[in-house]
């Protein structure tokens, strides 16, 4: 499959890559401030942001409990996401 597939695990991956990267810019960080702030590198944020990486939950969390933010507001962003048309 390509990268514009049809793959709902692959959909949700994306969805919540440009998730993340929505709130940590709402929270005006880089990936580098933020992975300084969860204990994770800013590339695999890049990686996780674009899609190319899964994320683990305790990740997640890290990710979530740095941006001072909850599931709610994490899931809210991802409803945003899944309703921007992308090209």
């Amino acid at each position: 499959m390509d990268d514009q597939s049809t793959d709902p695990i692959a959909d949700a991956r994306r969805a919540l890559g440009r998730a993340l990267r929505e709130l940590r810019k709402q929270a005006g960080l880089t990936q580098k401030e933020l992975g300084s702030r969860a204990n994770a590198n800013d590339t695999y944020i890049s990686q996780v942001e674009t899609g190319l990486r899964d994320i683990r939950w305790s990740t997640v969390t890290r990710l979530l409990i740095a941006l001072d933010l909850t599931v709610a507001d994490l899931a809210a962003a991802i409803r945003r996401q899944e309703q921007t048309p992308r090209r």
